[in-house]
């Protein structure tokens, strides 16, 4: 198999015959499955490898890892970032000894890519794409406080004598021990909380009397400045920690933007007809945008087309 097509495809560069051709390639034997995940899993690690590499520098030093297998000699070789991988859903720990910052450590995950990590209290965190948090490599006394712009699912620590604070740039969000999700991207005005298990409080950064305290179920999100709580009935749409696009009744316009932001790529909406319409479906992030919107052609009469040196989509007529 060409590696350099599988990277290619991780980095979202694939037109959409060698997408299809690498996915008959991974269906065909359980082995080539199972290879295109290591090479995912390894592909995710040197995301937060050294800034100073290109992306093509780093294909031959991922296939020595791969054939290889050591663990310890890619712990010593993503020492830059700290990283080490533990298991095949890339689960990742950071160290105190990371040289990225001497008090705060900064996680970015690029578009297309999601990343499941342990903070230094023991939570474990899922990120989506294009999300950044800043957090203390070693948590105070009274507070366990971090930083997100982005989206992330947090199962929480339970340690009643230090909450845990999830900051961002509309609202913050305050928890004991409990399971929860954000949803808070700086260049949007969506500010959404989620609770799976325990209680949290929410509040508004310009007003912080404006607060509400969830029960497992609720969901608050921002409406008209105000914090509004409603009952979840279902759960799929976050399932994106698990590589999935899930979503039900949303507009079409809405997709696009979860789309632009899971595939770095820029969609101008040219047929504004089909914004009116909703649709409920789930994808693979791995089976790209190309076969989401063909799926989507399927229910409404539309065409795109693709600037692939931009990264631009238009959606015609």
């Amino acid at each position: 198999m060409n590696y350099k097509l599988i990277y290619k495809f991780f980095e979202g560069q694939t037109s959409m015959e060698e997408e299809m051709a690498l996915r008959e390639w991974i269906n065909e034997t359980p082995d080539n499955e199972r290879l295109f995940l290591e090479e995912r899993n390894i592909y995710d690690a040197f995301i937060l490898n050294s800034e100073n590499k290109t992306k093509a520098e780093s294909y031959p030093e991922r296939r020595i890892i791969s054939s290889n297998k050591n663990k310890h000699y890619l712990k010593e070789f993503l020492k830059i970032a700290a990283v080490f991988l533990v298991t095949a859903l890339g689960t990742w720990y950071y160290f105190s000894e990371s040289k990225i910052s001497d008090t705060m450590q900064t996680i970015s995950v690029p578009a297309g890519q999601r990343l499941n990590l342990i903070l230094p209290d023991g939570t474990n965190i899922w990120l989506n794409a294009k999300t950044t948090i800043k957090y203390p490599i070693t948590f105070n006394n009274d507070k366990r406080l971090i930083y997100l712009d982005g989206q992330a699912y947090f199962d929480v620590v339970k340690n009643e004598d230090v909450p845990f604070i999830v900051d961002t740039k509309i609202g913050q969000v305050r928890a004991l021990g409990t399971k929860f999700d954000v949803l808070a991207y700086s260049d949007d005005t969506i500010f959404e909380t989620t609770l799976m298990e325990g209680k949290v409080k929410v509040n508004l950064q310009h007003n912080p009397q404006q607060s509400v305290i969830l029960s497992p179920r609720d969901k608050s999100a921002l409406e008209n400045g105000e914090l509004k709580v409603s009952i979840i009935e279902d759960f799929s749409k976050y399932e994106w920690r698990n590589g999935f696009i899930s979503f039900r009744d949303e507009t079409f316009e809405n997709i696009m933007k979860s789309f632009e932001k899971i595939y770095d790529v820029k969609i101008v909406i040219q047929n504004t007809k089909v914004n009116k319409f909703t649709f409920t479906g789930k994808f693979r992030v791995t089976d790209g945008v190309d076969y989401a919107l063909r799926v989507l052609q399927r229910d409404v009469k539309f065409s795109y087309e693709r600037d692939n040196e931009k990264h631009i989509i238009y959606i015609n007529q």
